[in-house]
């Protein structure tokens, strides 16, 4: 004979836990007030959008404004430089945070650990325009520190901000500084979870520190980093845009314009707000797509993924 036990009510199981829901009323509230309530603005991409008709009173014009996009000699431009600062951004930006995890894993005197984790914590609290800012006090032509050593030893001064060269290795080079210490806390969450009878029982074998990190250190974090990989490829092509913006002139332009610096360029400079929000459902597409697949992907390999 079977006892069914009677499940308590739902007001009664939330009454009871109801601390825990009123800690997480912030990030609800900050979720559906930044998130979910502007994704109403998506319907401007298929309307000739009148501020003073509002969102229902304007007309309907379908996916005209997406045929223009993809037909637009720009639009090329704009998706090979947005892949390729992507490209390298996933490609050395988030490796080396996996890197900068590992190496500070390994530091035994946690007074030097904490003090280097600090230093590398510290630029993520800076702002783009601060960043820019000292990045044109050490490179610019006129007083530039790094332009002025080279002058000394008798070298060519370098044209950094204004080479098309040199802009995207300094957008990556600028992530790196700001946010590579930032993004290794939760690696570094996962690796203090490692457990340590694991690396006690290789060293009884014999296994050196290289084996103790390919063998038990990888594999202990790697579902961390499937899924971190997986989020981040839903910003694949959203770069941001304080950064690109502030580092674009009229000498990089043809290298640095990405979807971002457009959105802004055609919806607020030039008012086109329906064709703006037609680029920017573009981008939030594609990002679904590419989680949405890297997540199959992952299962198929027998990961976790996010869902």
């Amino acid at each position: 004979m079977t006892i069914r036990l009677k499940k308590e009510p739902l007001w009664k199981r939330m009454w009871k836990e109801r601390w825990l829901y009123i800690l997480m009323l912030p990030g609800v509230a900050f979720f559906a007030i930044y998130k979910y309530v502007p994704m109403w603005g998506v319907l401007m991409a298929f309307q000739r959008y009148q501020p003073h008709l509002g969102v229902m009173g304007s007309e309907w014009v379908g996916l005209r404004h997406f045929e223009r996009f993809f037909s637009e000699p720009q639009f090329w431009t704009l998706l090979r430089n947005t892949l390729y600062i992507a490209i390298l951004d996933t490609g050395v930006f988030f490796p080396l945070t996996i890197i900068l995890a590992l190496m500070l894993n390994e530091l035994r005197s946690e007074i030097y650990k904490r003090t280097v984790q600090t230093l590398v914590y510290v630029p993520h609290f800076l702002s783009w325009v601060v960043v820019v800012g000292i990045s044109y006090i050490l490179l610019t032509t006129e007083g530039g520190i790094i332009n002025e050593l080279l002058a000394l030893i008798g070298m060519e001064k370098v044209q950094f901000l204004m080479s098309e060269f040199w802009f995207r290795p300094l957008i990556i080079l600028q992530m790196i500084w700001k946010d590579a210490g930032w993004g290794t806390i939760i690696f570094l969450a996962a690796l203090a979870g490692v457990n340590p009878s694991l690396y006690e029982a290789a060293r009884i074998d014999g296994a050196n520190r290289w084996r103790l990190l390919w063998h038990i250190t990888l594999p202990s974090i790697r579902s961390v980093v499937v899924i971190l990989l997986i989020l981040r490829l839903g910003n694949f092509i959203d770069l941001g845009f304080e950064q690109i913006f502030l580092m674009l002139n009229a000498m990089n332009r043809e290298v640095g314009e990405v979807f971002d610096t457009y959105v802004y360029q055609v919806g607020m400079q030039q008012g086109q707000f329906s064709y703006s929000a037609a680029v920017g459902l573009f981008k939030a597409v594609v990002g679904l797509i590419l989680v949405v697949s890297a997540n199959w992907l992952a299962k198929r390999l027998g990961e976790e993924g996010i869902y």
